[in-house]
C-alpha cells in the first residue's frame, strides 16, 4: 500500500486537496483509502466524512475519544490498516506521526512558521509558500504520481530493530533518500502475517515466539519436509 499524510494549519485546504487526489488515483483504476483525524469527535453527517465517502472505497476516522468502524475508544492508526484493502491511503491530519510521508499545506496562518509540521517528512508542499528543497507540483496529477512513487507506510512500532530508535527517524531517512521501505525489519521478518493483505510489523522476539511455535507444531505433521510454508488463517 502506498500511503501519504496531508498535513496543515487550519483551513489551508487539505480536505480539497485529499478529495482531489482520490479522484485523481480512482480515475486511475485505483482503490483508496482515506482517513481523517479529529480532535472533538465525528458526526455521522460530518461534511468532510460524508464526502470522502463519495470518492473513496473506505473512509475512517480517528479522534481522542473514538475511532470509525464502530469503535467507542482511541486506536491508533496501524489498527485500522487492516481494514483499509487498497491501493492507496491518504490521511487527512495526523500531525503527530512519524512513520509516513507527508504532503504540507502552505496556506492559511503559518505565522508560527513550518517546523511543528515536521518538514523532514514532507515529500512535497502545496500552497501559497514553498520550503528549499520539498517538491512543489504545479498540478494534482503530478503530485498523484510524487505521492504514488514515494509513499511508504511503518509500523509505527518504534521497536528499534532497524537500528534507529524510532520509526520517525527511520522514515525520515527515507523521505531524504538515504535508504528505502525496506529498511523496515520489523516488515521483513522470517515469518511473514497479513491481515486483508496488510502486512503486520513484528518485533524481534515476537517473530521468535510465533516462528519457533508454528515449525514445532508443524514437524509433528504427516507429510512434514523441510522448505518454506504456507498458512492460511481466519482470524
Amino acid at each position: 500500500m502506498k500511503a501519504v499524510a496531508v498535513v496543515g494549519p487550519k483551513n489551508s485546504g487539505k480536505t480539497t486537496l485529499v478529495l482531489e487526489l482520490a479522484r485523481t488515483f480512482k480515475a486511475r483504476g485505483l482503490t483508496v483509502s482515506a482517513a481523517k483525524f479529529s480532535h472533538s469527535g465525528f458526526d455521522w453527517a460530518e461534511t468532510d466524512t460524508a464526502k470522502y465517502a463519495e470518492i473513496c472505497d473506505v473512509v475512517a476516522g480517528l479522534s481522542p475519544s473514538e475511532a470509525f468502524v464502530q469503535w467507542t475508544r482511541h486506536r491508533f492508526l496501524p489498527d485500522l490498516l487492516p481494514l483499509l484493502t487498497s491501493d492507496v491511503l491518504i490521511v487527512e491530519g495526523g500531525k503527530p506521526l512519524g512513520f509516513l510521508p507527508r504532503i504540507l499545506c502552505l496556506r492559511g496562518d503559518l505565522s508560527d512558521g513550518t517546523d511543528w509540521l515536521s518538514p523532514e517528512l514532507a515529500i512535497a508542499t502545496q500552497g501559497e509558500q514553498t520550503l528549499p528543497g520539498i517538491p512543489a507540483p504545479a498540478t494534482v496529477g503530478e503530485l498523484a504520481d510524487l505521492a504514488f512513487a514515494r509513499g511508504f507506510f511503518l509500523p509505527g512500532m518504534d521497536c528499534g530493530t532497524c537500528g534507529r530508535p524510532d520509526c520517525r527517524t527511520l522514515a525520515t531517512e527515507i523521505v531524504r533518500g538515504a535508504v528505502g521501505p525496506e529498511a523496515c525489519l520489523a516488515m521483513r521478518n522470517s515469518i511473514a502475517v497479513d491481515i486483508n493483505g496488510a502486512p503486520l510489523g513484528m518485533k524481534p522476539f515476537v517473530e521468535d515466539i510465533i516462528s519457533a511455535a508454528i515449525r514445532e507444531m508443524i514437524r509433528t505433521l504427516k507429510g512434514y519436509a523441510p522448505g518454506k510454508a504456507t498458512i492460511t488463517l481466519d482470524v
